[in-house]
């Protein structure tokens, strides 16, 4: 019997008895594959949301740290999505030689995070198409929802339904602008199967995947597990590192900068390569406390009922060689605001530092 028809009480008991006995190294990862040619590096704007930027400061702060992509993930971030404005936008980043990417926010109708904010879906795709190609954008990133959504009526299978009905009734409207739609792995909604199941059924040619490997863990997966399901479709990227470490109720994930957490980038960039090689790593730093996933309890698992072992399995095993990363602390006597501003953008600019001298990422600034 596969791993996911397992009762959820088989499924428990298996799983934990499957991670107990897993050996930490059992995940070491592979040798680093030769780098051949240099993947794109980029950001993401949600790394610096504190501060509040446009696109055009955006766009300068991209170039001041000699990036290849700048990724702004929400369409508040312009001023005017006004044809002019945004060919002015369009300008601005291609004199600083920035390749843009395009996001919004949710597409199902039916989300805890859904809002009006663009009108229906089909409206909401219709503006972010528009947009992305205006700016250059071969992709439009959107997301499902969040964890919460698994405890809808219906739960996340319902939700996949919704999603894949709104991406079907706008497949001629995508095809038609050369755009493809990104979905993210998003805060715990989708596993990877999930969100490889909705991509099959909305249809690979017009739909790809948006790849956070932060979000991998709020799955309960192997960051590097979910690269190797959901590679192939990927098109765009938003990416950080984690810390995940054993707790008494099951285990913490707390999000950290490039190369403090347990992602082993050599093994995730080699796959990387071997998968989507021209998709850029654009950096997605997000600082915050644990969030805890107490895995030892059994109602835990009404939300995951389809998870699978083997993947689980994985998870734990990482688990078992992390640590709680020690806390920030910001200087006496700074304003919160502006600390939090420092804290975001050193985060981000120590990921990419990390990023360039010992991962070998970026095609300028070497």
């Amino acid at each position: 019997m596969p791993p996911a028809a397992l009762s959820r009480r088989h499924f428990l008991q298996t799983s934990l008895l499957a991670a107990i006995a897993t050996p930490a190294g059992r995940l070491l990862a592979e040798p680093a594959a030769s780098t051949g040619s240099r993947i794109p590096l980029g950001m993401d704007n949600f790394s610096v949301r504190s501060l509040g930027w446009k696109a055009a400061q955006l766009i300068d702060y991209a170039a001041s740290l000699n990036l290849d992509t700048l990724f702004i993930s929400d369409l508040d971030s312009y001023e005017s999505l006004e044809p002019d404005a945004l060919r002015t936008v369009r300008a601005k980043a291609d004199a600083a030689g920035l390749k843009m990417y395009v996001g919004s926010w949710s597409i199902c109708p039916t989300s805890t995070r859904y809002k009006k904010d663009w009108g229906t879906p089909a409206e909401h795709i219709s503006t972010g198409l528009r947009v992305s190609k205006a700016l250059g954008s071969p992709v439009f990133r959107v997301i499902l929802g969040t964890m919460d959504d698994r405890k809808t009526p219906g739960g996340i299978e319902a939700r996949i339904a919704d999603t894949v009905k709104v991406l079907k009734a706008s497949r001629s409207e995508i095809l038609d602008s050369g755009i493809k739609i990104a979905i993210e792995n998003h805060a715990g909604d989708m596993q990877s199967f999930e969100l490889a199941r909705l991509i099959e059924e909305a249809g690979p040619d017009i739909v790809g995947v948006n790849i956070d490997s932060g979000n991998a863990a709020w799955t309960l997966e192997d960051p590097l597990g979910v690269l190797e399901t959901l590679g192939k479709y990927t098109i765009c990227s938003s990416l950080r590192d984690e810390q995940i470490w054993q707790t008494p109720e099951g285990a913490a994930v707390q999000w950290t900068a490039m190369g403090d957490g347990v992602i082993d980038w050599n093994a995730y960039l080699a796959k990387w390569r071997e998968l989507c090689p021209t998709v850029p790593v654009q950096i997605e730093t997000i600082s915050g406390g644990p969030r805890i996933f107490p895995y030892h309890k059994r109602e835990f698992w009404d939300q995951w009922k389809n998870a699978r072992a083997f993947e689980f399995e994985r998870f734990v095993a990482l688990a078992a060689k992390g640590h709680q990363p020690p806390p920030h602390v910001s200087p006496p006597g700074q304003d919160k605001k502006t600390a939090e501003q420092d804290y975001q953008k050193s985060e981000l600019e120590r990921s990419i530092r990390y990023c360039r001298e010992t991962l070998g990422l970026g095609v300028r600034g070497r």
